[in-house]
């Protein structure tokens, strides 16, 4: 691959020159890409390459991700890339920000999240999965990102785990629970998200059980303190910071980026607030008892 930059001469009355510069590839070596027009404003093809993101874990010819850009905005379809050559995401634009169907993936190669992103939150039919491809929760979400109609959560092992239906981000109506083995567990009926005691209905497990070690922490998605996030106060830690209990972290340009219950650094009960790579908040995902349960409202 060659990188060119050509000299544009504006001739005005005070006269002014300004580098435009851009890349060569494919077969031909006849393939522009990276293009930074005479505005220094990124237009057409790009391919950011792990060269471009020295001291990462990319291999200098290993790509990070690849669209285009309007200027200066990405538009359209962009891909992102595992350090492995994995696909992590494939995400679409308009005007730079996320606008569409998403798809995410785990780093071995499975989908982990699929849905429709609109003006900052999910719409529509939703799904998060398990490492294993195993669909985690069915969700369905409204116009303002609440969820609304039928959600459903499954075991790891696919098995139905709880269904129901929602109206305007609450609980409305019978709630099911089911043990794993496929039984009834229990049945509850709520209305404008409040459960009425007097309807819960539990059930024994007809089929025999079979013991499966539970533990939250492990099993709770991924979301962990990164290295640039501190919380206000002081933590007190004779080796690496260890976060237990109610903490509020913030990024190195002092954003909010998780607020709630931690147990070894791992997020249980909470919000992790999510941004894009120029500190725009794109989306608020809450977690419950370590489980992502849906997001919530992005105030513009």
């Amino acid at each position: 691959m060659k990188k060119f930059t050509l000299i544009a001469l504006f001739i005005s009355s005070l006269g002014w020159a300004q580098a435009q510069s851009f890349e060569l590839t494919g077969p031909a070596g006849k393939d522009t890409i990276n293009l930074i027009d005479a505005q220094g404003k990124k237009q057409g093809k790009w391919i950011v390459y792990g060269k471009h993101k020295p001291g990462t874990c990319y291999a200098a010819d290993a790509k990070v991700e690849e669209g285009k850009y309007q200027e200066n905005r990405k538009t359209g379809q962009w891909i992102e890339y595992f350090c492995n050559g994995n696909m992590k995401n494939k995400l679409t634009f308009v005007n730079g920000r996320p606008d569409g169907y998403a798809i995410m993936y785990h780093e071995n190669g499975k989908i982990s999240e699929e849905g429709t992103w609109k003006a900052n939150r999910w719409v529509g039919n939703y799904k998060l999965y398990y490492e294993n491809g195993e669909v985690q929760h069915q969700f369905s979400f409204n116009a303002s990102g609440k969820r609304e109609g039928p959600q459903k959560y499954f075991y790891e092992n696919g098995q139905l785990a709880i269904e129901g239906e929602f109206a305007n981000g609450k609980e409305n109506g019978v709630i099911k629970e089911y043990y794993e083995n496929g039984d009834i567990k229990a049945e509850k009926n709520y209305a404008d998200g409040l459960v009425d005691v007097n309807s819960i209905k539990e059930y024994q497990p007809k089929k025999p059980m079979v013991k499966i070690a539970d533990n939250p922490v492990e099993n709770a998605p991924k979301i962990t303190v990164a290295k640039d996030e501190k919380p206000n106060e002081a933590v007190a830690s004779k080796g690496p910071m260890l976060l237990n209990g109610q903490h509020t972290l913030y990024n190195k340009n002092k954003q909010i980026t998780k607020d709630g219950v931690f147990k070894d650094n791992r997020l249980m009960d909470g919000k992790a607030y999510i941004y894009d790579d120029n500190g725009i908040l794109n989306r608020i995902a809450v977690y419950k008892n370590g489980i992502y349960v849906g997001d919530t409202q992005v105030e513009n």
